[in-house]
């Protein structure tokens, strides 16, 4: 256990945006930690497969590039803490990190990597089919779904975008509401409308997810009669929103009103010296390859700032 040191910078979580700070931090010859309560790689360590992130044409597991990744940021000098951050305290010129083992690191920046985790269902079938068939991110997983019938759960602004997208490569994208409209813009609203693939089912709630290795099937019920049907699909893509892990920063940065860390272009926070990488601030796109561009330009940010100090 790492206890009371003292770094330039510390990396609060290590999914690829964390791993990849970690990584350039080391590269700018500054003394760096990652702080992870799970295991490298984050949520993507759970990820089947990945199709979409450059130079793996063939794709790659998840736990496979996060191994990669924590090789290479070992390789420049990241220190790897396995614990969970629980308070930070300002200091001037410094942070303190209070982890829950009760360890100290204290740094001169720190980045905030920490992610956000997809809000769930939580009926029969959800975990239990996770990467079969149950995805929580249609750019990740629909090209495995090319020409099968699938459906959106939800009623917002990605579920909307999300059926789009899967439009242009299922035969058929059914969007599951609880409501009779969708809470999307109408921008988004009429696209989706036009769209011959989508249908929707109004005021229906997801009961279970059905199959043995694959999805098979969604089980829904009417919320006007109660009767339940079940509507056959070879996956379900989850849209109920995202919870994102902001709460160790919520006293001491901006946040928007959703809980994500809002930055400016050299992605720092309102907090000088504290900066944000990954699915954790707010951003348009949650993919792999942009928590990445965005940990290498906060590594730098951070970097430029501590030799400003």
């Amino acid at each position: 256990m790492v206890d009371s040191q003292k770094y330039d910078i510390v990396v609060i979580g290590g999914g690829p945006a964390g791993l990849t700070a970690g990584l350039y931090a080391g590269r700018g010859g500054l003394r760096a930690a990652v702080v992870e309560k799970l295991m490298p790689g984050g949520l993507v360590a759970n990820t089947e497969r990945i199709d979409n992130y450059p130079g793996f044409p063939e794709g790659i597991s998840g736990s496979d590039l996060a191994q990669k990744m924590q090789a290479q940021a070992a390789k420049f000098g990241a220190q790897f803490v396995s614990d969970e951050a629980m308070t930070i305290a300002a200091e001037p010129k410094s942070f303190i990190v209070t982890l829950a083992s009760r360890a100290q690191l204290k740094a001169k920046a720190l980045i905030i990597a920490s992610g956000a985790y997809p809000r769930t269902l939580g009926v029969p079938g959800e975990k239990e089919l996770l990467g079969k068939g149950v995805s929580y991110c249609a750019v990740c997983d629909g090209a495995f779904f090319r020409g099968q019938e699938v459906a959106v759960v939800g009623g917002g602004d990605s579920a909307v975008q999300e059926a789009v997208y899967l439009a242009g490569l299922c035969s058929k994208v059914t969007v599951i509401h609880r409501r009779s409209s969708l809470r999307a813009a109408e921008s988004l609203q009429r696209v989706a409308f036009k769209n011959g693939k989508i249908s929707f089912s109004w005021n229906k709630t997801v009961v279970a997810i059905t199959g043995d290795k694959q999805v098979e099937g969604l089980r829904v019920m009417d919320k006007e009669n109660m009767k339940e049907d079940v509507l056959p699909v070879s996956g379900v893509f989850i849209y109920v929103g995202y919870h994102p892990n902001s709460a160790v920063v919520k006293d001491l940065v901006r946040l928007d009103e959703n809980g994500y860390i809002i930055t400016d272009e050299n992605l720092m926070s309102s907090a000088p010296g504290i900066f944000a990488a990954g699915d954790v601030r707010r951003k348009l796109v949650r993919q792999i390859s942009g928590a990445v561009g965005d940990a290498a330009t906060a590594a730098v940010a951070a970097q430029q700032y501590i030799e400003n100090l």
